[in-house]
């Protein structure tokens, strides 16, 4: 699998890091990652974690894309893009 449809609920083989993909970056080099951000804990949002696509397994619908944003409402940046 090398494509993950943004929304979709994810978790990481790896580390059992888990939430909704938010996004994608290509690299380059041909590296795919996929943002996954985790529920807010205690009315807190957490921070976006990004992984190798091929660490990633869906575990359900999440959010649909289309609910968020659309083409008059775009929304914003992403405020914990990649550092690295």
């Amino acid at each position: 699998m090398s494509e993950l449809k943004l929304g979709v609920k994810a978790k990481d083989i790896v580390t059992g890091f888990e939430g909704i993909a938010v996004a994608k970056v290509e690299y380059l080099t041909g590296c795919t990652q996929y943002g996954v951000t985790p529920p807010a804990v205690d009315g807190k949002v957490q921070s976006t974690e990004y992984f190798d696509y091929k660490r990633l397994v869906v575990t359900g619908e999440g959010v649909n894309p289309a609910d968020v944003a659309d083409e008059e409402n775009p929304g914003g940046f992403n405020r914990d893009a990649p550092k690295n």
